[in-house]
Order: C-alpha cells, then sequence, then structure tokens
C-alpha cells in the first residue's frame, strides 16, 4: 500500500472517530504528503527510521520552528502506530524516532494601551458605514473581547451570537462547544455589523443563497480564515511586528483578564483548554503585574 492511501484513512480517523478538529487534520495532511513526497516512491511497509529522520532533518534545514518539528514527529508516530494496529505494517519504524522538546516561546502581547488605540481606529473607519470596515471592526472586537480562536470566529452562525446576554456560541478543538462572553464594545461593533454591514454583504451573494455565517466575505460567502490572518496583520503589524496573527489577540486577551485579577480557572474555561496547565503555559504573568505583586509582597521591596 502507498504512503498517501493510508494516510487518507489514518485522517479518516482521525476526523470521524477522534474528532480532532479541522485544521488539524489539515496540518497532518500535509505533514504526510511531505513525508510521501520526502521518501519518494516506496511502498509503506518499505519505510524505515532512517527515511523519517531524513525528513525531519530536511525540516531542521529548511529552518523550521521546533513547534512543527514536534508536531511533524507527532503526525508520522500517530500514523505508523496506527498502521502497525491495524494489520498494515509488520513493525513501526517510528517508535524510535525522537521528536525535538516544545520551547515556551509564548506568542506576542500588545498592551491594552495600543489594542484601544487600534480598536479606535477600526471604529472610526467604521463610522462611515462601509460594510468592510463595519465587519472588520466586529472582527476584532470578538476575537480581542471573547479571546475565541480564529476557527472558531469565522466558524460563527447568526443563531450562535446572544445580544442580549452577551455571549456567543463557539464550536472549539475537538468539538467541544462552549460560550463566551464578550463585552459592550465588542456588542456595538457586532450589532453595527449586524444591522448595517451583514445585509449589504448578503446582497453580493452571486446566487442569492441564504447563508447562516456571521462574517461574510466580500463576495457574500463565509469569511475564510485567511482573511482574518491578513486582517490581523495588517492593524497590529506596526505594533507586533509583520508576522502577527489572529491568535496574538487571543493571547492578549488571557494577559489582560490575568492582569485584571481574573482567576487562572476561569480563563481556562474561557480559553476551552482542556488542562489548567496548558492555560498555564500559554498566559504569563505580565512584568508589570509581577512587579506590582513584588512591592506588595516583599519586605525589601
Amino acid at each position: 500500500m502507498e504512503i498517501l492511501e493510508a494516510a487518507e484513512k489514518y485522517l479518516r480517523q482521525l476526523a470521524d472517530v477522534r474528532r480532532l478538529s479541522p485544521a488539524t487534520v489539515r496540518a497532518y495532511r500535509a505533514d504526510l504528503a511531505s513525508l510521501s513526497a520526502a521518501c519518494g516512491d516506496i511502498a509503506l511497509d518499505d519505510v524505515d527510521l532512517e527515511n523519517l529522520r531524513d525528513w525531519l532533518w530536511q525540516s531542521v534545514q529548511r529552518g523550521d520552528s521546533r513547534a512543527t518539528i514536534a508536531r511533524r514527529t507527532a503526525a508520522v508516530r500517530g500514523f505508523f502506530a496506527w498502521a502497525t494496529e491495524a494489520g498494515l505494517l509488520a513493525a513501526d519504524p517510528s517508535l524510535r524516532l525522537v521528536a525535538p522538546k516544545r520551547g515556551r516561546t509564548l506568542p506576542k502581547v500588545a498592551t491594552a494601551d495600543a489594542l484601544a488605540d487600534v480598536l479606535t481606529r477600526m471604529e472610526n473607519a467604521a463610522a462611515g458605514g462601509d460594510p468592510i470596515a463595519l465587519r472588520d471592526h466586529a472582527v476584532l472586537e470578538l476575537l480581542y473581547g471573547a479571546a475565541v480562536r480564529v476557527s472558531e470566529l469565522c466558524g460563527l452562525d447568526v443563531d450562535d451570537v446572544d445580544r442580549d446576554r452577551h455571549t456567543a456560541r463557539v464550536l472549539g478543538k475537538g468539538a467541544k462547544e462552549r460560550v463566551v462572553p464578550f463585552g459592550l464594545p465588542a456588542l456595538r461593533a457586532m450589532d453595527a455589523y449586524l444591522v448595517r454591514g451583514r445585509p449589504a454583504l448578503v446582497a453580493r451573494r452571486p446566487d442569492d443563497a441564504p447563508t447562516s455565517a456571521v462574517f461574510l466575505g466580500a463576495r457574500g460567502g463565509r469569511l475564510g480564515s485567511r482573511a482574518v490572518y491578513d486582517l490581523v496583520a495588517r492593524e497590529l503589524g506596526p505594533e507586533l511586528g509583520e508576522h502577527v496573527g489572529p491568535h496574538a489577540l487571543r493571547h492578549s486577551a488571557a494577559t489582560h483578564l490575568l492582569d485584571g485579577g481574573a482567576d487562572l480557572r476561569a480563563v481556562q474555561e474561557m480559553l476551552g483548554h482542556a488542562s489548567l496547565g496548558t492555560t498555564q503555559i500559554y498566559t504569563h504573568v505580565s512584568s508589570e503585574r509581577l512587579a506590582a505583586s513584588y512591592r506588595l509582597a516583599h519586605p525589601r521591596a
């Protein structure tokens, strides 16, 4: 059996049985396709440990991040373990494949003042009534105000937003549903977009078919994550650098919640993390909060 043929069966199991997120399945599909290309025209049962090590070494040579290499290692180890259990292989060649230790490099964090300036600028731009400007303002307000993932934001339907309770129902990793709150600035931006911006974008749909998506693209289809990445990079790039993405807003929201005294477990629930340890890694105590705690608590401060 060819690598890619077996890989598709494995990916279907990840999606249908283990219920991994579509983003994770896409990443694993790309990883296994990369492995197949690196191994060349050989059958699945001809792949050995040296093939796998050579493939990872190519990632190192390209300068891929440690997190990317660790994910690729996890992808192939999971794949070959499944293939062995399914009887496609007599032995698992990935058992001795060692993943590099993942670093705890945190995403960049925007200051509360910097984000306030960006969101005020976008609010002023949206005041003119342009539907794209109204949408972009609402997108950033919700990303920051509710600390949602970009996939969760793009997957929102109109019925998922409760404007009276200031909450949104999102579908997170592993198809786990949760309800997240958002504040008055996000509510005002959402109201303006849903009343004045979204109907104009719906009218641009070429087939006039109804859509349940909250956030729409310029042609009336559901907004894609790539467009959100471009928006965040354009608006926050001057503050955080050209490679900033929507996760920076999620991380900034979590950090600012902790700075304001929010309980770590409450932040965990809002972010949708299964483990508190994930939240502890993902969020960090800012230097300002640490300094304030030091001044209040240390006898020699």
